[in-house]
């Protein structure tokens, strides 16, 4: 017998403080990416074709509650085209490919009809990024191909250049994320979706026994 499953809904609360979470990835990204000289106009390579996958059921459910906003015909033609996603990547993932297909989110006119409600890797990919993770450890991240292209010509190595700090971000996402799941997150399955896996598989929702241990 299957067991009944507990949706995962942000409160309005949450919603917030991921709205404003967002908001601060913005101001930092535009901060940096203004600094270094970077625009995405007129770039050769789409971002939103990247096979990104994305890591918290908060982000999980915001998408979510953006998609249920939408007319009927707009969320409909969304998830025609996740469901196709979803096809077409594993295809590609069978053959030893790294999926490399449009995101379902984007419209007609190559616009995301979600542009509010999309997610953390949309919102930072480009620019160079640091974090400090748990152990101590610093990673730099070098920013996208044309961000990369810039900097080898503008700097005279790459750390010269100026990154954004991800850090107190991650952190403040990691909170939201515990105070979502009732500070048990460790019982939780681990999410590693695309926003079409996202889609396709409805509201984040996990076997109420589980939930509850």
């Amino acid at each position: 017998m299957n067991r009944p499953k507990k949706e995962i809904v942000l409160s309005a609360e949450q919603s917030r403080r991921l709205a404003d979470i967002y908001t601060a990835m913005e101001e930092g990204y535009d901060q940096v990416a203004s600094k270094i000289g970077l625009s995405c106009q007129g770039c050769s390579d789409n971002c939103c074709d990247s096979y990104f996958l994305h890591h918290t059921y908060s982000e999980w459910a915001y998408l979510r509650q953006g998609l249920a906003e939408l007319p009927e015909e707009e969320r409909k033609a969304i998830i025609g085209r996740a469901e196709k996603y979803v096809l077409e990547s594993r295809e590609q993932l069978a053959g030893q490919q790294r999926p490399q297909i449009r995101c379902p989110l984007l419209n007609e006119d190559g616009l995301c009809g979600l542009y509010k409600h999309r997610l953390l890797v949309c919102r930072m990919h480009g620019i160079p990024a640091t974090m400090t993770r748990p152990d101590g450890q610093s990673m730099r991240f070098p920013g996208c191909f044309r961000c990369q292209e810039i900097v080898n010509k503008k700097y005279h190595q790459e750390e010269d250049a100026p990154a954004m700090d991800r850090t107190p971000l991650f952190k403040a996402m990691v909170a939201l994320e515990s105070s979502l799941l009732g500070g048990k997150r460790h019982l939780f399955p681990r999410v590693k979706m695309t926003i079409a896996d996202m889609i396709v598989q409805g509201p984040p929702a996990v076997d109420t026994p589980h939930c509850e241990r």
